[in-house]
């Protein structure tokens, strides 16, 4: 599966007084990697990169690699403008990169034909292994089957991370055996992996990295009463984590555990009381898992 197996973490990017804390996004980097993570995945949508400068991008890619030697990293890359993407990719590939993660363009809504250029263009010029990015409740335009298995052709793309909310396209990607599929939706993991998907890429994984790893573990050893019994006790703190636009209530849980704040950049809001409320009902639940 290209190494591209596990429980990658979409990496939050905790802020202080409107600014990065990078003291914050380097222990947080480091704690999640020590608890098994199989990497990192920096400025997506948790990571709350359209809220952050270009600038501001590298500088967060740079501090994660600094901050966890040897930890594989993949960077989120996406826009609407094919021309302004490769030149970006150029750029941030001098790093020592896993891959990069890469939506199809947003707003512009492409035919399926334009999507498949897109992609073998970015490919072309990718140094890199490069995972699709199938999520079109955020651009607005979903990868058919035929339009992936067309991309998957290409050697560089290496794996999809798998957010289309369609279950018969999941298991066809799985069964082409193609490239690796990674669950995008946090919910999704457990049935993703028992179809035999290769990881996930998620969010919540940021709270108990320890019990989504063990989860994944019992899954890959055939011990399905232990995995189902965990993705049962997380679904209700993935189900809150998302009851609200993520990542305000992931921050929160953060901010609870004392790993960062809970500040995010407008247009996000913080999570409600109510929500606030909740996510440490959950997490003291899990505690229950900690002997």
């Amino acid at each position: 599966m290209n190494g591209f197996t596990g429980i990658w973490i979409a990496l939050a990017t905790p802020f202080r007084d409107g600014e990065i804390d990078y003291a914050a996004l380097a222990l947080l980097a480091r704690k999640l990697y020590g608890e098994g993570a199989t990497g990192l995945v920096v400025c997506g949508s948790t990571g709350e990169a359209s809220a952050l400068s270009d600038h501001e991008q590298l500088a967060v890619l740079d501090k994660v690699i600094d901050a966890v030697p040897g930890c594989p990293v993949i960077m989120g890359l996406g826009g609407s403008s094919q021309r302004a993407v490769i030149d970006r990719l150029r750029e941030i590939q001098q790093r020592p990169l896993a891959g990069v993660l890469i939506p199809a363009p947003y707003y512009v809504r492409p035919s399926q034909h334009g999507i498949v250029s897109y992609f073998n263009a970015i490919a072309d010029a990718s140094t890199v292994p490069v995972i699709l990015y199938n999520i079109p409740y955020r651009t607005g335009v979903a990868m058919e089957l035929a339009t992936i298995r067309s991309i998957a052709e290409h050697p560089r793309v290496a794996a999809i991370k798998d957010c289309g909310g369609d279950s018969a396209l999941t298991m066809q990607l799985i069964a082409d055996r193609r490239l690796a599929v990674l669950a995008g939706e946090d919910s999704q993991i457990f049935g993703t992996l028992c179809l035999g998907g290769a990881g996930a890429i998620t969010a919540v994984a940021h709270i108990r990295t320890d019990l989504f790893v063990r989860m994944a573990n019992a899954v890959a050893a055939s011990r399905l009463d232990e995995a189902r019994r965990l993705h049962f006790a997380l679904l209700p703190l993935i189900d809150t984590l998302f009851a609200e636009p993520n990542p305000g209530p992931l921050k929160a849980a953060l901010a609870l555990l004392g790993l960062s704040s809970d500040e995010v950049r407008a247009p996000m809001l913080q999570a409600s009381p109510t929500c606030k409320k909740e996510i440490a009902g959950l997490l003291a639940r899990l505690t229950a898992f900690d002997h």
